[in-house]
């Protein structure tokens, strides 16, 4: 078993010597990181494939080449972000100049989750790295055999003094916060999110919280039905539901039938008449969450799909109808292949149902009225807002990506990881005589 607080100790001890500062350095550990996800492709794509069935060409798109995306666009831009920017300063304080430099924090630790694996334990640690600092990655214990991917190829083609892993499960993660790091970085739920920030509190450490919630969809009237309908259906089955920013509820403007229609239309299309021979659809994560979204089947009609098997762990892309404001596939986020719709009589009414909800991680909205829009904006609060195509925004690289309130606190994403795991340092500099 790892000794985590020796192993934390040494990566401070690596901090401190001030080997991670060179931008040189940075460069060099981005670079590598990109080196290891091009070579051990077929590593981690069949890791992914064995702990939550991905297919190849998603698990590609959004782990790997997101990540690779993301470290091509650092690198571009990395001079620029660190460069010191000036500060004008008042009359009063002159003749003087100031600036702003940013500065890493030290060291961090990335506990990620299992839905995106690989994903979401190296994108954090593209900032990490290129901020100077050091890291600890735990990567969920409930994808097993990308855990172990990561912990075989970090240390292969990464700083190993700079950058280490830890596997394992509640113990370790739980002596790992027990440890003083300078940030801590956590995806997951809002259960789990506070134990996170209760345990950062004792040592004063900033945390970022990635969480998820019910991230609504708003369909209005005068959109067109199959073009909604093929994008939701692309949103909401990516990796079988299991994402932080799926669409997980629709309000439909008025009557949904044309919609409901359109949905089921959609997903035969693309994942044909039995989707559980679809080389393009996944597998819910384990036993205990497959028996939980099972549960939530009965909280509506079935419009499309319905059909289980719990020994490949395989859920049918749903869609329900009928639902209740209070039925349980309401009452949680549903993280898996389920998409409820309800319908309500106008926008008032789906900004109204919104706002008396947890602020979620994002908000969707199809239609083509710009006074819809703005009043969706200026009326609702999340982490994010998406028109016209849910979930792609994660892609944008210039966009910070984070929730609010009960979806998470804190962001990342190209510049703005960089601001998130620095400290901005205030410099004031005035003559002597």
């Amino acid at each position: 078993m790892t000794d985590i607080p020796q192993l934390v100790t040494g990566l401070r001890k690596t901090f401190d010597s001030r080997l991670t500062r060179p931008i040189d350095w940075r460069r060099a550990q981005l670079g590598a990181l990109k080196t290891m996800l091009l070579e051990q492709d077929k590593d981690f794509v069949g890791a992914l494939y064995a702990d939550l069935g991905k297919p190849a060409d998603e698990a590609r798109g959004t782990e790997l080449q997101f990540v690779i995306n993301e470290i091509d666009h650092t690198l571009e831009h990395l001079d620029a972000w660190l460069a010191p920017e000036p500060a004008p300063l008042p009359e009063k304080l002159q003749p003087g100049t100031a600036q702003v430099i940013r500065e890493p924090l030290g060291v961090a630790l990335v506990v990620g989750p299992w839905n995106y694996p690989l994903h979401l334990a190296l994108a954090p640690l593209v900032g990490i790295l290129a901020a100077g600092n050091v890291a600890v990655i735990k990567p969920s214990e409930l994808s097993p055999t990308v855990s172990a991917a990561i912990a075989r190829h970090v240390p292969e083609y990464l700083d190993p003094s700079a950058v280490a892993v830890v596997e394992g499960g509640i113990p370790e993660t739980t002596e790992l916060l027990e440890q003083h790091f300078d940030h801590i970085f956590y995806t997951g739920n809002g259960q789990v999110g506070r134990i996170v920030m209760t345990a950062a509190a004792k040592h004063l450490t900033p945390v970022a919280l990635e969480l998820g919630g019910k991230s609504p969809v708003i369909v209005d009237t005068d959109v067109d039905p199959v073009l909604v309908a093929t994008r939701l259906v692309r949103a909401k089955y990516l990796n079988a539901g299991q994402t932080c920013v799926a669409p997980d509820y629709v309000l439909a403007i008025g009557d949904s039938g044309p919609l409901e229609a359109a949905l089921t239309d959609e997903v035969r299309r693309k994942f044909g008449a039995d989707p559980s021979t679809s080389p393009e659809y996944g597998r819910i994560v384990n036993e205990r969450h497959f028996d939980r979204l099972r549960g939530l089947l009965a909280s509506g009609r079935v419009v499309v799909g319905g059909e289980t098997d719990k020994a490949s762990k395989y859920i049918a892309p749903t869609v329900l109808t009928e639902v209740a404001p209070d039925s349980a596939v309401m009452g949680q986020e549903i993280f898996g292949p389920i998409l409820p719709i309800l319908t309500v009589p106008s926008l008032d009414a789906a900004l109204a149902f919104i706002r008396d909800r947890d602020k979620p991680l994002a908000l969707y909205a199809f239609t083509d009225s710009d006074d819809t829009k703005h009043r969706i904006l200026d009326e609702t609060t999340s982490g994010a807002v998406g028109f016209g195509h849910p979930v792609v925004h994660l892609t944008a690289t210039d966009l910070p990506f984070g929730g609010v309130g009960e979806s998470g606190m804190g962001r990342y994403h190209g510049k703005y990881s960089i601001d998130t795991f620095s400290h901005l340092k205030a410099v004031l500099d005035r003559p002597l005589d």
